[in-house]
């Protein structure tokens, strides 16, 4: 007898509420950014990767079986490749072997695992803003590195602002936290003498 589990409920179409819910995901959807990645994503890797057809479901088929995000992942690591054997493949534990695999470099790539989208969210179409959403992370970070392996226009992607703080010496910390220091100092000192507020009341 078949046990009952997440594969099976995910099959066929979606009714009720969850197809409201398909239906809110689906409309996060960027077809301007599907643009701008595909073109990204091209320039980066070559032409062994080809073009999808245009629109969601295209895009999702260029990416479903990991070969081309596999691709994509090794062309931005100045040494060592993450992936060391990338093959297109019809067979599903095969497919979604290499989307882990580039989920893994992606993530120690330096994307965040609130940025990184689901195997599921690509393999089985669910949430293909999520995939786009990881994908522009990792082209940040790309244009961010500045290691000279990121092919494409860098007004594409926007740099990550964080990486700003490692132009910070230590010495320049330490000064930062003694105005800090400083300022909690002198509002110590602060007299409230004269002030009207925070007086009890009298009662006559």
């Amino acid at each position: 007898m078949a046990t009952k589990g997440v594969g099976m409920a995910n099959k066929g179409p979606a009714y009720g509420m969850s197809r409201q819910v398909q239906d809110k995901i689906d409309s996060k959807y960027d077809s301007e950014l599907e643009q701008i990645l595909v073109e990204w994503i091209s320039r980066q890797c070559g032409a062994c990767v080809g073009r999808p057809e245009a629109g969601k479901m295209g895009f999702q088929a260029w990416l479903k079986d990991g070969s081309v995000l596999c691709e994509l992942i090794n062309t931005l690591y100045p040494g060592d490749k993450p992936v060391k054997k990338t093959q297109g493949s019809t067979m599903a534990f095969k497919q979604m072997e290499q989307i882990s695999q580039f989920l893994s470099a992606a993530e120690k790539y330096g994307v965040t695992k609130t940025d990184m989208f689901q195997t599921v969210d690509l393999w089985e179409g669910k949430d293909l803003a999520a995939v786009q959403r990881t994908l522009s992370a990792l082209g940040s970070l790309a244009v961010t590195k500045e290691e000279g392996t990121y092919h494409g226009d860098p007004n594409w992607f926007f740099k990550k602002a964080q990486e700003n703080r490692r132009d910070f010496s230590d010495d320049q910390l330490k000064a930062g936290k003694n105005v800090i220091g400083l300022q909690m100092g002198s509002n110590k000192g602060a007299s409230q003498e004269g002030m009207s507020y925070g007086r009890p009341r009298q009662i006559m």
